[in-house]
């Protein structure tokens, strides 16, 4: 959860064009498969080194609480997890241009593997909290890397942006990378669902590193899979990228224990868009509290369900929030 419980929002999603020789895998949190280019057809042909893909831009939504807040830390990630060839040793200028602290750079740990050059796309900013001078903001992104032997290696991770309230702009006081535990053994037959269950349900690099480690509750799964009977979801935050506590409290938050989901975008719309129905969103929290959550957050204040069970606030207007007792 964040603010008084969670956090969220939607990103645009970002063309990727990769050349059509390459294979791209997506992996982990911290790393990927590499995607090399098949050997040229004829003999003696020029091997083709595979390209990094082309990455659009991510904007804040116009029902975004503060939405300069989001901008800010989603340039900050950009500036620091994204280089052009030969320019990985140089995320220290591009963030003090940013006006921001150059040491950020050393806190931003797999969103700094070692390459040659990077890609990153931004495929959701939600709120882990906002109050009136302080946020935390939840930057989900994908990152293609390529090492010095020319492959290139997708993956990803989850960077909880800690900011504060400055003249002329929010300024950036920490980072939290997403730090997922390492894959099961043998994960459990609702986590080899979910993996499975694409495009029914979207796993960022993090949030599938969570799934795979064995360290999400079944109950938080088994929701999911319920859910996808009836709706594509986008999932943002399982586990690890969150805030430890609930942005705010001192109350332990349901997500680094396994016990929470956050979804930013349902059947191709996202939750903080104004345009998406809000009988849409409506029905993906009250299915959620009749699949077990008793803690069902997000942009809308619903009637009925046991004491408690439905809220809605700032940090929430960017997603749904579904927490699980066990």
């Amino acid at each position: 959860m964040s603010l008084l419980r969670d956090g969220g929002r939607p990103p645009r999603r970002a063309l990727l064009k990769a050349a059509p020789a390459v294979l791209w895998g997506v992996a982990g949190c911290t790393g990927g498969e590499p995607a090399q280019a098949p050997s040229a057809a004829r003999p003696g042909a020029t091997r083709t080194a595979p390209r990094l893909p082309a990455v659009g831009a991510w904007r804040p939504s116009p029902g975004d609480v503060q939405p300069e807040v989001k901008a800010r830390a989603v340039e900050l990630v950009r500036a620091i997890g994204a280089w052009p060839s030969g320019e990985r040793d140089a995320a220290m200028a591009r963030v003090g241009a940013l006006g921001l602290e150059p040491a950020l750079v050393d806190q931003a740990g797999p969103l700094r593997p070692g390459g040659t050059e990077a890609a990153l796309e931004v495929v959701d900013a939600q709120y882990g909290g906002i109050l009136a001078d302080a946020a935390s903001v939840l930057v989900v992104c994908r990152q293609w890397v390529r090492r010095a032997d020319g492959t290139v290696v997708a993956g990803g991770t989850t960077v909880d942006v800690r900011l504060s309230r400055a003249h002329p702009r929010w300024t950036v006081t920490a980072l939290h990378p997403a730090a997922p535990g390492a894959p099961a053994t043998a994960p459990g037959e609702a986590a080899r669902r979910v993996l499975a269950a694409g495009p029914a349900i979207e796993l960022p690099p993090a949030a599938a590193a969570d799934v795979r480690s064995g360290e999400v509750h079944t109950s938080v799964l088994e929701a999911l899979l319920e859910l996808a009977r009836k709706h594509r979801l986008a999932v943002s935050v399982v586990r690890s990228g969150h805030p430890l506590k609930v942005f705010g409290t001192d109350r332990p938050s349901d997500h680094p224990r396994g016990r929470a989901v956050d979804v930013w975008r349902i059947d191709g719309h996202a939750v903080v868009d104004p345009a998406t129905p809000r009988q849409l969103v409506e029905s993906v929290m009250r299915a959620a509290a009749a699949a077990g959550s008793y803690n069902v957050g997000g942009p809308l204040l619903l009637s009925g369900g046991t004491a408690g069970q439905f809220f809605s606030d700032a940090t929430h207007r960017d997603h749904v929030h579904m927490g699980f007792r066990t």
